[in-house]
């Protein structure tokens, strides 16, 4: 009775390592063995940057609406406060999307930002 393989279900379980450590440095993308802990981290990173992402792009907006409420004489958190004081409902994103491409846009917002701590 013949012997029984994996047949190609090994070998194409190792062609889609290699393939997925392509680009890698030195042995880790030839040799299976080391290539499989390098994927295996670069996946992991990647699942876990996809996530992180969303923070950093959260972080870079309110640098550049902070750059530019001081431009105008008024600190990020105080912008803030005036815009929920004057029920202004812009996230951050679109706040910092307005300052970028519209500055005169932005300098009436921040004008009813400080009326509203004013009131």
């Amino acid at each position: 009775m013949p012997r029984a393989v994996a047949g190609t279900k090994r070998k194409d379980h190792r062609k889609k390592i290699l393939k997925l450590a392509k680009g890698y440095w030195g042995r880790r993308s030839t040799n299976h063995k080391t290539a499989k802990d390098a994927v295996a981290k670069a996946l992991m990173y990647a699942y876990r940057d996809r996530r992180d992402k969303k923070g950093q792009f959260r972080s870079l907006w309110i640098i550049r609406v902070n750059a530019a409420c001081r431009a105008e004489g008024l600190s990020y958190s105080r912008f803030i406060e005036g815009l929920n004081k004057a029920n202004i409902q812009m996230d951050r994103k679109v706040l910092s999307d307005i300052a970028i491409r519209d500055p005169e846009a932005f300098k009436a917002v921040v004008e009813q930002a400080k009326a509203a701590l004013k009131a």
